[in-house]
């Protein structure tokens, strides 16, 4: 089980998970920040991992991701156990 402090933060983690599926999708971050009705700064911000969405925008961002929440959770669960 990882520690606190090491390696990647889970806020950094949740973040790629984001940028990993919208990648996947082939989707900028322009269309999917318009498409969750949020700003593309603020995207870009939570994919670096300096900001935290809301569980609202989480729900947004995962629905513009054609996925459920507890999938992009899963994935940031994976990438922050490997990287810590």
């Amino acid at each position: 089980m990882a520690t606190e402090g090491a390696g990647v933060e889970i806020e950094a983690a949740f973040g790629m998970a984001v940028r990993l599926r919208r990648t996947e999708l082939k989707l900028s971050q322009e269309a999917l920040a318009v498409e969750a009705a949020v700003a593309r700064s603020f995207l870009s911000a939570v994919e670096r991992g300096a900001k935290q969405p809301t569980v609202k925008t989480v729900w947004k961002l995962s629905r513009a991701l054609s996925c459920m929440p507890s999938d992009i959770w899963k994935t940031a669960e994976w990438l922050y156990l490997e990287r810590s």
